[in-house]
């Protein structure tokens, strides 16, 4: 069996779905790829059954009833990658702001490397973003800053979503108390590793901003990120996390 899954949550991404799925599943190393699709409106569950003929044994398919956060469906995500014995768990965008030839190099730092998790760096080497607007790249970054301030984890990129861990990080968290939906819950997980005394390394990677669809940023993922941040430590320093 394949040893390595690369989980998309989707939402109305039927613009980008098709084109995702094929260029993950032309890498050199044969990914395997699970969708876990809210629902969508737009009929991207359907576009990825179709393509299901096509990649049989490589590409699966979680639908869900509605829509209800990406951090959920990550966690459905990782219980059902556990469940089937894959061995690294990659987190990726449906969008191509996350490149698929950059999955080569998160396996490498992890399989190669001494990494439990591998995280697809925006700003360990700078600031590598294209096509996002100045006061967004700004928010990302000193989001980073933040999360570094007050969790104390020396990590560049706290808030990226392009990452790949190996199984024993996922077997030892326990998901059931991951609460978070949006950059709270990559902040999250990535503390809870770091509490957990994993290795983490961050890759270096360019992030280009999505050119088809809509983006699922919203004020209230903003002000989780900034007050989960602060809900974290604290469980921390009283021994709850």
């Amino acid at each position: 069996m394949n040893n390595c899954i690369v989980i998309i949550p989707t939402y109305n991404e039927i613009e980008n779905i098709e084109s995702i799925v094929r260029a993950v599943l032309s890498q050199h190393k044969p990914f395997h790829v699970l969708i876990i699709d809210d629902n969508s409106p737009d009929h991207t569950a359907d576009k990825v059954v179709m393509l299901q003929d096509e990649f049989k044994g490589r590409l699966f398919l979680e639908k869900r009833e509605k829509k209800s956060g990406l951090g959920t469906a990550y966690v459905h995500g990782f219980k059902w990658a556990l469940a089937n014995n894959y061995d690294f768990v990659f987190e990726m965008d449906a969008d191509f702001s996350h490149n698929p030839n950059d999955l080569g190099k998160l396996y490498d730092a992890c399989h190669l490397g001494d990494a439990d998790l591998a995280i697809g760096s925006r700003y360990v080497t700078g600031v590598n973003v294209v096509n996002w607007p100045l006061s967004r790249v700004l928010m990302s970054y000193f989001a980073s800053v933040y999360v570094r301030f007050i969790t104390g984890m020396k990590i560049h990129d706290a808030t990226a979503g392009f990452v790949c861990y190996k199984k024993k990080v996922l077997e030892e968290i326990n998901l059931d108390k991951i609460k978070f939906v949006g950059y709270a819950f990559q902040i999250e997980m990535k503390y809870r590793t770091y509490c957990k005394n994993f290795a983490i390394s961050e890759v270096p990677i360019i992030f280009t901003d999505r050119t088809k669809g809509q983006s699922k940023m919203s004020n209230s993922i903003i002000i989780e990120a900034v007050f989960g941040v602060i809900s974290l430590r604290l469980k921390k320093l009283f021994n709850s996390l």
